[in-house]
C-alpha cells in the first residue's frame, strides 16, 4: 500500500510539473511541436482507470485553476475534474448556463451567490429544480433574506449544514427563525458584518446541531448569544469579533451556558486598544468564567485590555490551548505571557501583534515552551531583532510561518548574530512577512533566501533599502516562491534572465519599475496570475502590453494612479488577454470612455474605474448591459451619471 501511495505521488508530482511548464510557456501558437511532445507525453497514460487519475489529481493541489488545465488535455481527463469540482460560484451571466453546469458537475455541494445581484428568490427556486445534494451555501450584500426563496429552496435540498449570509443590509429576529426552520441541520452560521441588525423580538431557536458561529459586527446581541451558547448543545465554535455594545460581563454569562467550548474570538472594538474605554477590561466574571473551560483550544481576545492576573489564571487551570492571539492587546507583561506558555507548551499559533515590551532575550526564553509552534505573529513589537528571530527557528522546528513586521529586525548587524545562524537551512519556513523594516539591506534578505529554500510567500513592502539586486537574488534561490509584495520598495528595474514558473501574486505598487522592467518580468514570470501596479508613474501601455501578451494565465492587474497608461488599454488587455478577470483601469482623461462599448468585455467579472469624471451616461448604459460584467466600481463620477448606476445595479 505504501509502495502504491509513493508511486502515485510520483506520478502526481510529474504531472504537476508538466502542467505548470506547459502553462509558462504555451503561446497561442499551441501547435508547435514541443507542445504536442507534452500533450503526448500526459495523454500516454490514458489507457489508465478513472479511478487511479483521480487519485492522482487529488495529490495536486486544490484549486479551479489547475482542473481547468487538466480539463483541455482529453475527454477522459474532463470527465474526471468534471467530477472533482465540488464548488461553484454564481453570477448574473451564469443563469442561462445553469443546467448545463449543473449536468456536468454532478458532485457539487457548494454554491456561491455573493456575486450574484439579481432576484435571489427567483434564482434560489430555480436551484430547487436540480437534484443537487448541496451542504454549503453563501450569499452577500443583499438588502434582506430572501425568505421564499430560503422555503422554496429547503423543501427540496434538505442536506444544508453550513449558511454564509453576511454583510447583509438587515437582519431581524424573523430572519433567524426562518434559517432555524428551513435548515434544522445547519452545523456552521455566519451572518457577519451586517449594516443593520434587530433582535429584540428573539424566541426560541432549534438549531439543535450548530457548532460554529459568527456573529462578528452584530450588536444589541447579548439575549441572541446566550440563547444560542444555551440551546445549541454542539456548539464548539463562537466568533463575535468587532461586536460593540458586548460587555465582557455579559459574555461571560452566555459562556457558563456552553463549557463545553473548544474555540472563542472576541472582540467590542478595533486596532490599538484606548485604555479610556471601560467596555475593553476583561472583567473577574469573565476572568472565572474562562478560566473553568477544560476543552477550550483557541482563544483570540483583540484590542482587549487584559492583565497578568488573566494570563496566569488560565496558566494555573492548564487549559489545553493551541492557540492563542493577543493582537493589539495591553494591560499584560512578559510576566503574565511567559507564565501562560510555561503551562500551555503545546501552542502551535501564537499572536502578540503590539507587544512593545517584548525584547529579544524574551523571545529566547519563550521559544523554550513553543517546540510545537507552526505559526507566529510578532509584528509591531520593535524591540524583536534578527537574533530573536533565529532563535525561533532553531529552537521551533515546524515554524513554518513568521510576520515579523514593523520590528527591529534589521536594526542589528548579521555579524553581530552570525553565531545564532550556523547558516543551516530552514527548509519548513514557507511564509515570511517583513514589510515596514527600512533597516533591512540586500545581503539581509540575500542571506534569507540561501537559508529558506522553500519560501512560499515573502512581503517586503515598505522596506525603503530593499534593491534589485536583493530581490532577483531571491527569485534566483527560491524556486518555490508564488507570493512576493515589493509595494514600495527602491526597485527600478529587475535584470532577471531565469525563469520564475512558480511565481503567482506579485505586487510592484508604488516602485519606479518601467516598460523594460515589465517586459523581463513578463518573460521570466509567465505563470503570473495577479499583478499590482498601483501608482507605478513610469509604466506606459507599451509595457502593459508586454504583461498581457506574456503572461498567459493572467487573472487580476491593477493600474490604478498610472497616468502614463491610456484608458483604452482596458480594450487591449480584455481582447489580448481572455483569462482576465479583475481589472483596475488607469485614470481616464477627457472623452476616453465616449462611446465606447464595454459590452465586448467577455469573461471580465469585476471592472474599476477611478479617476474618471467624465464617464459618460450611456457609457454606464453599456456596462451594466454587459453580458460579462459582474460588479463595476466608479469613482470621482459627475452626480448624475452616480445616481444612474445607483438606479440599474
Amino acid at each position: 500500500m505504501k509502495r502504491k501511495r509513493a508511486s502515485l505521488r510520483q506520478l502526481a508530482a510529474s504531472l504537476k510539473t508538466t502542467m505548470e511548464s506547459t502553462q509558462s510557456k504555451t503561446k497561442i501558437t499551441m501547435e508547435s511541436s514541443n507542445a504536442k511532445k507534452r500533450r503526448k507525453s500526459i495523454s500516454s497514460g490514458s489507457y489508465l482507470p478513472d479511478e487511479c487519475w483521480e487519485c492522482v489529481f487529488k495529490f495536486l493541489k486544490d484549486d479551479n485553476h489547475y482542473l481547468k488545465s487538466l480539463s483541455l488535455v482529453s475527454k477522459q481527463f474532463l470527465s474526471i475534474t468534471n467530477t472533482l469540482r465540488f464548488s461553484l460560484t454564481i453570477c448574473d451571466q451564469t443563469l442561462p448556463f445553469l443546467p448545463t453546469l449543473f449536468h456536468r458537475f454532478t458532485n457539487l455541494t457548494s454554491l456561491n451567490l455573493s456575486r450574484f445581484y439579481g432576484n435571489l428568490n427567483k434564482l434560489l427556486c430555480q436551484i430547487s429544480h436540480f437534484p443537487l445534494k448541496l451542504t454549503s451555501l453563501k450569499l452577500s450584500d443583499q438588502s434582506v433574506i430572501p425568505a421564499f426563496g430560503f422555503r422554496a429552496f429547503s423543501k427540496k435540498i434538505t442536506t444544508l449544514t453550513s449558511l454564509t449570509c453576511y454583510e447583509m443590509h438587515y437582519i431581524n429576529s424573523s430572519d433567524l427563525l426562518l434559517i432555524s426552520d428551513c435548515f434544522p441541520l445547519l452545523e456552521v452560521l455566519d451572518l457577519r458584518y451586517p449594516t443593520q441588525c434587530n433582535y429584540d423580538e428573539l424566541e426560541e431557536l432549534a438549531l439543535f446541531k450548530l457548532r460554529k458561529v459568527n456573529l462578528s459586527g452584530h450588536y444589541h446581541v447579548d439575549k441572541l448569544i446566550f440563547q444560542l451558547f444555551k440551546n445549541c448543545k454542539f456548539l464548539e465554535e463562537a466568533i463575535l469579533l468587532t461586536c460593540f455594545d458586548t460587555t465582557f460581563d455579559g459574555l461571560a454569562s452566555a459562556l457558563r451556558q456552553r463549557p463545553t467550548l473548544r474555540s472563542l474570538s472576541f472582540s467590542n472594538t478595533f486596532g490599538p486598544v484606548d485604555q479610556t474605554y471601560e467596555s475593553t477590561y476583561i472583567t473577574s466574571h469573565f476572568r472565572s468564567t474562562l478560566a473553568s473551560f477544560k476543552y477550550l483550544t483557541s482563544l483570540d481576545l483583540l484590542s482587549s485590555n487584559i492583565s497578568d492576573v488573566f494570563l496566569i489564571s488560565i496558566a494555573i487551570q492548564g487549559l489545553p490551548l493551541t492557540r492563542l492571539v493577543l493582537q493589539n492587546c495591553t494591560g499584560y507583561s512578559y510576566s503574565g505571557i511567559i507564565c501562560l506558555l510555561s503551562k500551555c507548551q503545546h501552542l502551535k499559533h501564537l499572536d502578540l501583534e503590539n507587544a512593545v515590551f517584548l525584547k529579544d532575550e524574551h523571545v529566547v526564553e519563550m521559544s523554550s515552551f513553543l517546540g510545537d509552534l507552526v505559526s507566529i505573529n510578532l509584528a509591531s513589537c520593535p524591540m524583536v531583532t534578527v537574533s530573536a528571530f533565529f532563535v525561533l527557528l532553531r529552537n521551533c522546528p515546524s515554524l513554518g510561518d513568521i510576520n515579523m513586521e514593523d520590528t527591529g529586525i534589521g536594526k542589528e548587524s548579521l555579524e553581530s548574530s552570525r553565531s545564532l545562524m550556523n547558516f543551516v537551512a530552514y527548509p519548513q519556513l514557507k511564509y515570511l512577512r517583513l514589510a515596514h523594516n527600512p533597516w533591512l539591506f540586500d545581503e539581509d534578505i540575500t542571506m534569507f533566501a540561501s537559508i529558506f529554500p522553500n519560501l512560499q510567500l515573502l512581503d517586503l513592502s515598505n522596506c525603503c533599502r530593499i534593491f534589485e539586486e536583493g530581490i532577483v537574488q531571491v527569485l534566483r534561490m527560491c524556486c518555490n516562491i508564488r507570493h512576493l509584495n515589493l509595494s514600495k520598495c527602491s526597485i527600478v528595474r529587475l535584470e532577471i534572465d531565469f525563469e520564475v514558473p512558480k511565481l503567482e501574486v506579485l505586487n510592484l505598487s508604488y516602485t519606479k519599475v518601467d516598460d523594460e522592467a515589465l517586459y523581463m518580468i513578463s518573460k521570466s514570470c509567465c505563470g503570473l496570475l495577479k499583478l499590482s501596479l498601483q501608482d507605478c508613474n513610469d509604466v506606459t501601455k507599451k509595457g502593459v502590453k508586454h504583461v498581457v501578451e506574456n503572461c498567459t494565465q493572467l487573472r487580476k492587474i491593477s493600474l490604478n494612479g498610472c497616468f502614463k497608461v491610456h484608458a483604452n488599454v482596458v480594450s487591449l488587455m480584455v481582447f489580448s488577454r481572455p483569462s482576465l478577470r479583475r481589472i483596475r483601469a488607469p485614470p481616464a482623461p477627457m472623452g476616453a470612455f465616449s462611446g465606447r462599448k464595454l459590452e465586448l468585455y467577455s469573461g471580465i467579472r469585476v471592472l474599476f474605474f477611478e479617476d474618471t469624471e467624465d464617464l459618460e451616461a450611456h457609457c454606464v448604459d453599456n456596462i451594466i448591459a454587459s453580458a460579462s460584467v459582474d460588479f463595476v466600481a466608479v469613482q470621482n463620477l459627475k452626480p448624475p451619471v452616480m445616481n444612474k448606476i445607483r438606479k440599474q445595479s
